[in-house]
């Protein structure tokens, strides 16, 4: 886009700068609004609603686990937030937390 600025009158120049500061301000809500698009139109393509995706994605997002409970290894513990019971219970039973790694 070539325009020559020294042509424009200053009533021009000034609704072409309102122009391009309300262009600058949406700019990042239109891409997003279309990278939106695009992804409800692939999750369509697999039969899913994108927040169906969103949704499944949100569910587990608590981290990998680190330790495990050696009485009940279906009990693990990702090392974040409060200590469960049976880790407080292996420490009081003079376990450290090295032998319940995973």
């Amino acid at each position: 886009m070539n325009m020559n600025l020294e042509d424009l009158s200053k009533d021009e120049l000034k609704r072409l700068k309102t122009d391009v500061d309300r262009a600058l301000k949406t700019i990042d809500q239109r891409r997003k609004a279309e990278a939106k698009r695009a992804a409800e139109t692939a999750a369509k393509e697999y039969g899913f609603s994108l927040d169906d995706l969103v949704a499944e994605a949100g569910k587990g997002s608590k981290g990998l686990p680190k330790y495990k409970n050696p009485d009940d290894p279906s009990q693990t513990w990702t090392g974040r937030g409060r200590k469960p019971n049976w880790v407080l219970s292996a420490l009081d039973s003079g376990k450290t937390l090295d032998d319940l790694k995973i």
